[in-house]
């Protein structure tokens, strides 16, 4: 499996939803075009970021396959629990970006359900469950090779402008 990319760094002026041509090819680009995006974990300008690349499947959820190497383990030969925790969140806010929706976590319960094994190939799944105004429900899961669930999470996010981003990050 290719091993994980990640999205750029905040810079509010350069915020878009993913292009027609981006949904038809299954790919999406970093939410944030910066000349550096340095998101941990899709920015390509992040050079221990995961660099997660996430395709848009027929059913509408994001998925990116990947091997997690061991810089990122907690005990030997697994990942560690917050490693796993911004896998299922870049899943969740890809699912949201998938239907042109930029939005932030607001809430995130994980279930740790079996070890996730580093540098072993995995499957991190997104989907958005429900909206409602700018309240997004998303759901993820980690899987191993054989299909098993790993982890899963569902998250609450709250829609967001570039404008919103911008007066945020003070600019």
């Amino acid at each position: 499996m290719p091993s994980p990319t990640a999205p750029t760094g905040p810079t509010a002026e350069t915020a878009s939803a993913p292009s027609p041509a981006d949904q038809r090819e299954g790919g999406l680009e970093p939410l944030f075009h910066g000349a550096q995006n340095h998101c941990f974990g899709c920015g390509a300008g992040n050079p221990v970021g995961l660099k997660l690349k996430f395709r848009i499947e027929p059913d509408g959820a994001v998925r990116a396959d990947a091997a997690i190497t061991a810089h990122y383990e907690g005990p030997p030969g697994y990942l560690h629990g917050g490693i796993i925790a911004t896998l299922l969140d870049e899943a969740m806010s890809k699912a949201n970006r998938a239907g042109g929706v930029t939005a932030m976590t607001r809430q995130m319960e994980v279930s740790y359900l079996r070890p996730v094994p580093s540098a072993s190939a995995i499957r991190i799944e997104g989907r958005v469950t429900r909206s409602e105004g700018r309240k997004h429900w998303t759901t993820a899961q980690i899987l191993n090779a054989e299909g098993e669930t790993l982890a899963q999470a569902t998250g609450l996010f709250i829609a967001v402008t570039p404008e919103q981003v911008a007066k945020a990050l003070g600019r």
